[in-house]
């Protein structure tokens, strides 16, 4: 099989599928109430947060939905500059909600600025950020954007940190978010189909007054769950043991050298695409730790370049998405990867372009 360096599903480990084997147990009972709690601690130091990590059995998308149905009273203001973050901006319209967006070019950060500028227009309750925006590989001012959202009171902040959790440091509780979510299958290395996610007091208060919230993404039911270390539906059992181990690796890393070596690893790509003169679709300053995305230059047959890589050495990575698929191509360096392993990769790229 080919091992992946697309920016997700990344690779996962023999060892963490050993923890996925584990036999099953039941959901409602002592021995699920015990593997939710080991998962608390090291989520919460890696989100900054004493909040609770809720465990969903979905997408990340389902959460990212979830919090505009539970927190949306008046209108929501988008922080739009890729794929997914565009996309957040068309799920509130067709949920029928007032919604209005800032709105940058693909591979350009979002302005703290602009987002002070558009909230001062007023009649906003709600912000969705992407932190990483995993299309463009932008990485946006988390910190910036969540000071200026907190100057504007009864405004709530949920950050999407689906591909930079655990890659680099996140502080939920110093900064103020209102829902820090996360899909598993991204720098925690997991298969796909779970997603964690921690909510302020605030959300949960807003979220609580909210009619017709449903039930499988009713925050409140998160809660009140979480408070037994339980879920509200049936979950994912096995991806939680994953979870569980993943959690174990990175305590016995330690999260410092875990953003370390994520740093250094991003670096090596960067390294890498400076070598053979592919610039960064990214600008300076606003570039992903956890993935690279690089422009394709004219003449360069990318399509070749994939797919020989993947021929000849066994690795796979990404030719662009959306509208700029083909125009950009990126590369992971996520989860479990090390220098000798991204040295694999470079010396196998090395190899293809010649």
């Amino acid at each position: 099989m080919a091992k992946l360096f697309i920016p997700g599903p990344i690779d996962v480990s023999k060892e963490t599928f050993c923890a996925m084997s584990q036999p099953m147990i039941g959901h409602r009972g002592s021995e699920f109430e015990a593997l939710y709690a080991s998962t608390q601690p090291m989520l919460k130091e890696l989100g900054g947060t004493v909040r609770p990590f809720f465990l969903s059995t979905s997408s990340a998308w389902g959460v990212m939905e979830a919090s505009l149905k539970n927190l949306c009273a008046k209108k929501v203001l988008t922080l739009c500059c890729g794929a997914f973050s565009d996309k957040w901006f068309s799920v509130a319209k067709s949920m029928g909600l007032q919604a209005d967006k800032v709105q940058v070019e693909w591979g350009e950060a979002i302005s703290p600025e602009a987002v002070r500028a558009k909230l001062a227009e007023g009649g906003f309750d709600l912000v969705t950020l992407i932190h990483n925006e995993t299309s463009t590989g932008v990485m946006n001012d988390v910190a910036g954007i969540a000071k200026v959202v907190k100057s504007f009171p009864g405004v709530l902040l949920v950050v999407d940190a689906v591909s930079s959790f655990s890659a680099v440091p996140l502080e939920m509780d110093k900064l103020g978010i209102d829902v820090l979510l996360a899909g598993v299958q991204k720098a925690l290395a997991l298969p796909p189909g779970l997603t964690i996610f921690a909510c302020s007091q605030a959300a949960l208060e807003r979220a609580e007054g909210m009619p017709n919230r449903g039930y499988y993404f009713d925050f409140i039911e998160f809660a009140k769950n979480a408070e037994k270390n339980n879920t509200p539906s049936t979950p994912a059992i096995s991806l939680i043991f994953g979870l569980q181990h993943i959690m174990g690796v990175i305590a016995a890393e330690g999260a410092a050298k875990r953003y370390a070596r994520h740093a250094a690893n991003n670096a090596l790509i960067h390294e890498w695409g400076k070598r053979h003169g592919f610039k960064n679709f990214a600008p300076e300053g606003n570039q992903s730790v956890s993935l690279t995305c690089f422009h394709t230059p004219a003449g360069f047959d990318q399509a070749a370049f994939i797919k020989t890589l993947k021929s000849r050495h066994g690795f796979v990575i990404n030719g662009g998405y959306g509208k700029i698929k083909g125009l950009t191509f990126r590369i992971s360096n996520m989860g479990n990867e090390t220098a000798a392993t991204m040295k694999e990769l470079i010396d196998a790229m090395d190899d293809v372009l010649g």
